[in-house]
């Protein structure tokens, strides 16, 4: 009998249906995941697109890309906030950086109402996307918040996956160093 429990547990732990999703990994693509093109023009043109409808990461106007995922209700996310606001600020202070890497939130399990509660409380200056329904949340491998994916966008608008990093990363500075060594820009 402990022997067919045994074998029972094996087969669920390592069946691949069963098996938990996995993080994106360095060197792969980013999922080919849509989010709503913003109604705000200032966040329009910080990343590069125009329109009605929704928008793919790669179409994003940078070679780099910075994407964050969180929850309003996560409290790492919370506290880690000011010194992801102080990363986006950074690299906007740094004229050669500016255009090459844009950052952007998506909250997973999160409405429209809960990034914008997100966005105001912790005056998040870059552009954030909800994931009300988890599907991102899924095709990223059900990521714990936060998280971090860094992609470099190709010119022919493939995807690599330069960082992917659970957890708050720190101070800003060291942060920005990490993601220009691994991208290729420093």
């Amino acid at each position: 009998m402990v022997i067919l429990g045994v074998l029972t547990v094996s087969i669920w732990l390592f069946h691949p249906m069963m098996a938990a999703n996995k993080p994106p990994a360095i060197g792969g693509t980013l999922p080919q995941i849509r989010l709503p093109i913003p109604k705000d023009p200032g966040e329009k043109s910080y990343l590069g697109i125009s329109g009605e409808g929704y928008f793919k990461v790669s179409q994003i106007n940078a070679s780099t890309v910075i994407i964050e995922i969180f929850s309003l209700y996560c409290p790492q996310c919370q506290a880690s906030a000011p010194e992801v606001n102080a990363l986006y600020q950074m690299i906007e202070q740094i004229p050669d950086l500016k255009d090459r890497i844009k950052m952007i939130g998506i909250g997973a399990g999160n409405s429209f109402l809960e990034v914008n509660t997100f966005k105001e409380k912790y005056k998040v200056p870059f552009p954030l996307f909800p994931d009300q329904d988890f599907k991102i949340h899924k095709d990223l491998g059900e990521v714990r918040t936060p998280y971090f994916i860094v992609i470099k966008i190709k010119k022919d608008r493939t995807t690599e996956i330069v960082l992917s990093q659970e957890g708050p990363f720190g101070e800003a500075e060291t942060f920005l160093q990490k993601i220009l060594t691994d991208s290729g820009r420093k």
